[in-house]
């Protein structure tokens, strides 16, 4: 393992990632692509940030009383 691999927590570029996306507002599928790019996430990072934009989504189609 090199000595940069320690310098940077586990999933540290998802949690950049996260941010830059949340600055954005609404996700969506190419913003998280380009977040995985920009941020080198691995493709199980980008499937999480893909499934939590669907959540997302649906949870701003629900009316606040049905939730």
């Amino acid at each position: 393992m090199s000595a940069s691999a320690h310098l940077l927590p586990e999933h540290e570029g998802l949690r950049h990632a996260v941010a830059w996306l949340l600055e954005r507002g609404t996700w969506t599928p190419e913003l998280v692509d380009e977040a995985s790019r920009r941020f080198d996430l691995s493709p199980v990072d980008e499937e999480f940030l893909l499934n939590e934009a669907a959540r997302l989504a649906n949870a701003a189609s629900v009316p606040p009383w049905r939730r």
